[in-house]
């Protein structure tokens, strides 16, 4: 499964509607949640949460629709608050797993998206399946793409392919709009990686420190991104953006503020983005065991001193990177347990001492060697095996003591 995203070439009255459409599932997002956290509210009442968001999207479409206040809903495609509802139905699910906290309203500041889709299959007969790829939209080379329920919009950038989805998710990003969707194709990952295995150190200086000595270094143009948005934001920092709640409208100049202060995150995010997928993907490609450690981000950005360089750094995105690029690349990662001493122990004769965090070398006080402490710490982590199954079989117990219990 790939993902596929472009931006969208839209002029003003395009902009309107797409604003208009995202406004809309917000609107029926919102309304639904609202109406699910009420509906727990009655004693007495056992519905699964699925059966509950079905009987609300009937009361949506069979009466609040219909309201003259409400008219305006009928512009837009039904498709936008189909999916709104399968949105929110997701979100309850992940929450009752305990893989999300619970769902907020959508609102516009976090935003703009929808999500339109293809559902009509086509049925030769009756009692016969559906002919293939009825319900998908096919994509044809150029700078055109078809929306279901929407109709055709550019992309600036252009398509040199056949491909064909049946989802498309239109999204805002400061003051550009995005499509994407998935695309069906199988990945056939290499065989051979010139190297077999190499340990990796993270860190603030370095951003990351390799077994085989080599480096790699965070780019510097999202330090300047960076100085950029922090001259912005000083520049206008009297500047009253307005307030709905103290009924203030914000100036023509706050908008124009607010514009440029979105193209400025969304340039460091772009720019750390861009960086993490080509380190990550050149990693894969070159190195088939790849060793991290099991940094605990959380506590390293509790402390004020590394919290700037840790968050611009992003190490859970490259360690999530590295995870799901397996199977792309045909990689094995695997993660070292935290309380590993691997800045501690010597990489040559394994004699441990303790080290401040300021000390950038490692001097061996039993074999005398010098080596710097990232070096250290990445060939420690390459040559962890019997750390590595004596984790592994850890935290297996754990889990068989979990299940008995």
């Amino acid at each position: 499964m790939y993902a596929f995203k472009r931006e969208l070439k839209l002029n003003n009255k395009e902009t309107s509607k797409m604003r208009g459409m995202a406004g809309f599932r917000r609107f029926v997002y919102n309304f639904g949640l609202e109406m699910l956290k009420a509906s727990w509210s009655f004693e007495g009442i056992k519905a699964s949460d699925s059966f509950r968001l079905n009987e609300i999207k009937k009361v949506f479409t069979n009466h609040v629709m219909t309201l003259p206040e409400y008219a305006w809903t009928r512009k837009y495609p039904s498709l936008i608050y189909q999916s709104a509802f399968q949105d929110l139905a997701d979100a309850i699910a992940r929450w009752r797993k305990g893989l999300a906290k619970f769902p907020v309203l959508a609102s516009k500041k976090k935003g703009d998206k929808f999500t339109l889709y293809k559902a009509n299959a086509v049925y030769p007969k009756k009692g016969e399946p559906a002919l293939p790829f009825t319900n998908r939209v096919v994509i044809e080379p150029g700078r055109h793409i078809n929306l279901p329920g929407y109709g055709i919009v550019k992309s600036k950038e252009k398509v040199d392919y056949y491909y064909s989805s049946q989802r498309f998710t239109v999204s805002r990003t400061a003051d550009r709009w995005f499509v994407s969707s998935n695309i069906d194709a199988e990945h056939v990952p290499p065989i051979i990686h010139k190297v077999e295995k190499v340990g990796i150190d993270l860190g603030v200086a370095t951003f990351a420190t390799l077994s085989d000595n080599s480096t790699i270094v965070a780019p510097t143009t999202l330090k300047q991104a960076k100085t950029k948005l922090s001259k912005l934001q000083w520049r206008n920092r009297h500047k009253q953006l307005g307030s709905k709640k103290k009924g203030i409208r914000a100036s023509n100049n706050a908008k124009k503020f607010s514009r440029e202060l979105g193209r400025k995150h969304s340039k460091i995010a772009n720019v750390r983005k861009d960086f993490l997928h080509k380190t990550t993907t050149k990693i894969s490609k070159k190195y088939y065991q790849i060793r991290l450690e099991d940094l605990n981000v959380k506590g390293m950005m509790a402390n004020h001193k590394l919290a700037e360089a840790v968050s611009n750094n992003g190490f859970y995105e490259f360690r999530r990177q590295l995870e799901y690029k397996q199977s792309h690349y045909g990689t094995k990662v695997e993660i070292v347990d935290r309380w590993f001493p691997s800045s501690k122990t010597c990489s040559e004769c394994g004699h441990k001492q303790d080290m401040k965090l300021s000390e950038r070398v490692f001097n061996c006080g039993g074999c005398q060697v010098s080596i710097p402490r990232d070096l250290n710490a990445a060939i420690n982590l390459k040559n962890a095996d019997n750390h590595l199954a004596a984790f592994k079989e850890k935290k297996s117990i754990k889990r068989s003591r979990g299940k008995d219990l």
